[in-house]
């Protein structure tokens, strides 16, 4: 379980990403029920560091901190071209030794692996820079389509907010998704976005187009997962045709329909099984799937049973209701 974070910072670093970071992992919600981690922000060379946006900070933690923490993250590195200070390098390589977790936001996916901690790894970055890393360390089996990869001991994340999406997978990971959702409730930011990075891509847009009436499907979809609902019915919602709805929804979220609908029930599931006492069968049918098929489910994106998930993270007290209506 991870208790202490510790994030690096240089000369230029990202003031959102660091902001990022502070909001989940270094402001004190613990009133709320929310975990508590002792956070640093750490530098190869402590003292006053200018951000991009030009606003000073102090750093009084040096790279001893980076190096014994249980995660270690990499925000964005505004130098692909340049290799960060082998100090800065061998105190993540330490912080790996021990068996600690390290995260990427954008670019410093090159801080990562210039670390060697990506080698043989499945990994991505910002699109734009997803060749350049690809071409750099040819041993990263490097993806350019997602927002996140989570391989294990290494999380690496895509564009400035996705990082914020890597954050809440990994709370999701270690303390449930109820935790993870209470938390993006907070920002004001969904718990999950399906899709990937071809999504922000620049291309061109038709204008017939109308994302507005494929958000408010969205919506409806989320409040009546418990139905029968197929992707033609969705379809037939949207008042269009299997084909073009497909197309018009893969544009706008960067994932199939029935992809997105999978993922939606099963999120309802992991707030269900937190929050209630309901059999797996229950479950399911509140969800809109079989036993069976709740169960594929997890094993598929999970890696676990519904039974195994609700023993890990079961709440003793219900929570304020599912947190995936509330921020979608």
């Amino acid at each position: 379980m991870i208790s202490s974070v510790a994030v690096l910072a240089y000369e230029g670093v990202s003031m959102f990403e660091l902001g990022v970071t502070a909001e989940i992992f270094g402001c004190d919600h613990s009133a709320e029920g929310l975990p508590r981690y002792d956070y640093a922000v750490t530098a190869a060379e402590p003292g006053v560091i200018r951000t991009d946006a030009g606003v000073p900070i102090v750093v009084e933690a040096g790279l001893d901190r980076l190096s014994t923490a249980d995660l270690g993250i990499a925000v964005c590195w505004d130098q692909p071209d340049v290799l960060p200070p082998e100090p800065v390098l061998e105190a993540l390589r330490t912080l790996a030794g021990r068996g600690g977790r390290v995260l990427s936001h954008c670019t410093g996916a090159f801080v990562l692996a210039a670390a060697g901690l990506l080698d043989g790894r499945r990994a991505t970055t910002h699109w734009a820079y997803a060749a350049q890393l690809a071409s750099r360390y040819p041993a990263i089996d490097v993806d350019p389509g997602v927002l996140y990869v989570d391989d294990g001991q290494v999380i690496t994340s895509a564009g400035t907010a996705a990082g914020i999406d890597a954050c809440l997978h990994l709370l999701r990971q270690e303390h449930g998704a109820a935790v993870a959702n209470a938390v993006a409730r907070r920002m004001v930011v969904p718990p999950h976005r399906d899709g990937g990075q071809a999504q922000f891509v620049p291309a061109h847009v038709d204008e017939a187009d109308d994302p507005a009436n494929l958000a408010a499907l969205h919506q409806w979809t989320l409040e009546h997962l418990g139905e029968p609902i197929t992707v033609a019915d969705l379809a037939a919602h949207a008042l269009m045709s299997p084909r073009t709805f497909a197309r018009q929804f893969a544009a706008w979220t960067g994932t199939t329909p029935h992809q997105w609908l999978t993922r939606a029930r099963l999120l309802r599931a992991q707030e269900l099984l937190e929050h209630s006492d309901d059999s797996i069968e229950q479950v399911a049918a509140a969800c809109g799937l079989s036993p069976l098929m709740l169960r594929r489910h997890f094993a598929r994106l999970r890696g676990t049973t519904p039974q195994a998930y609700r023993r890990t993270f079961s709440q003793a007290e219900p929570g304020p209701g599912p947190a995936w209506a509330a921020t979608s």
